[in-house]
Parts: C-alpha cells; sequence; structure tokens
C-alpha cells in the first residue's frame, strides 16, 4: 500500500513540475492561478496543499483539465473582493462644508429652526457661555445661541442625574 501511494504522490509531483514548467512559473504555487474553483476566483495556495494529501485525485484532474490539456492555459480572474471602505454606509449622503453652509443660509432664510440645529455644529458649553456673554455685550439677543444654551445645560444635568461623568464646563 505505501508503494502506490508513494507511486501516487510522485506522479502528482511530476504532473504539478510539468504544469509549472508550461505555465512558465518558478514554484508550484503559481499554478494556483490557473486553477478555478467553484465559488470563484482562483484556489488559494492553502487549499492546493491540502489537496495534495486529502483529494490527490481532484487536483490532478484540475491541473489536467486546466493547463496540461489546453492549448494555452489562461489565469482565472480572482474573485471579487469587497473594496477598502465597504463598511461605509451607502444611504448615507456626504455633504462638504460649503455644502452645509448653503443648506444652513437657506434653512435661515426659510426660517427652519429644527434644520438649523440639526445644521449648526455642537459646541461645548464653554464656547457658548462664552459667545452668549459676548452677544449680551454687544447688545444683541440671538435666540439660537440661547437655545444652544439650554440644550447644553439640560444635557450636562441628564448625565449628572443617570451618573455619567459631564463634559468640561
Amino acid at each position: 500500500m505505501a508503494y502506490t501511494q508513494e507511486k501516487h504522490d510522485s506522479k502528482l509531483e511530476a504532473l504539478i513540475q510539468s504544469a509549472v514548467k508550461r505555465i512558465g512559473g518558478k514554484k508550484e504555487n503559481d499554478i494556483c492561478r490557473y486553477l478555478p474553483v467553484n465559488t470563484g476566483g482562483y484556489i488559494h495556495h492553502f487549499t492546493m496543499r491540502k489537496m495534495k494529501t486529502e483529494a490527490p485525485d481532484q487536483l490532478q484532474s484540475l491541473i489536467s483539465k486546466y493547463i496540461i490539456n489546453v492549448d494555452k492555459p489562461h489565469t482565472v480572474p480572482p474573485k471579487p473582493r469587497a473594496a477598502r471602505g465597504s463598511r461605509k454606509r451607502r444611504d448615507q449622503l456626504l455633504f462638504s462644508k460649503q455644502d452645509i453652509e448653503r443648506l444652513l443660509s437657506i434653512a435661515r432664510q426659510a426660517g427652519d429652526k429644527e434644520l438649523i440645529r440639526k445644521l449648526t455644529p455642537r459646541k461645548d458649553l464653554r464656547t457658548i457661555k462664552r459667545e452668549l456673554i459676548a452677544s449680551i455685550r454687544h447688545g444683541k439677543v440671538d435666540q439660537d445661541l440661547w437655545q444652544s444654551y439650554i440644550e447644553a445645560i439640560t444635557t450636562q444635568s441628564n448625565f449628572a442625574t443617570n451618573g455619567i461623568p459631564a463634559m468640561n464646563v
């Protein structure tokens, strides 16, 4: 039994070496790109190495079918992979800073307080206090600034009641 297994292995090795020569490769991993796999793309070199011991007949038939018995062996296109950053949400709109400024000015013209609140960048409580005091010194009343101050104070008090440490004030 060991003799036939050894003969079978040497036959497979000879077939692999002739396939490497046929495609003009340097090592046996080079033939992987010529062997398709049913899930799409070409066979991985780890899979081929595993097939050498676990399914040598199947590997022999693949090599014969796609490399040896073909006039000109063709490489198999790689399996399509997900692009980098593919975890990004596709339905999310991307706006530049200028786009947001234009939307904000349109919302101000229309008097849409909710949209203005959503588009205005969040400021920390310290900045809001500083701007509010500056507007009082200049004798201006800014309702949006006062509203954002109330929201910041409410958020801070909610954090305090829930036991979450507050942000720097």
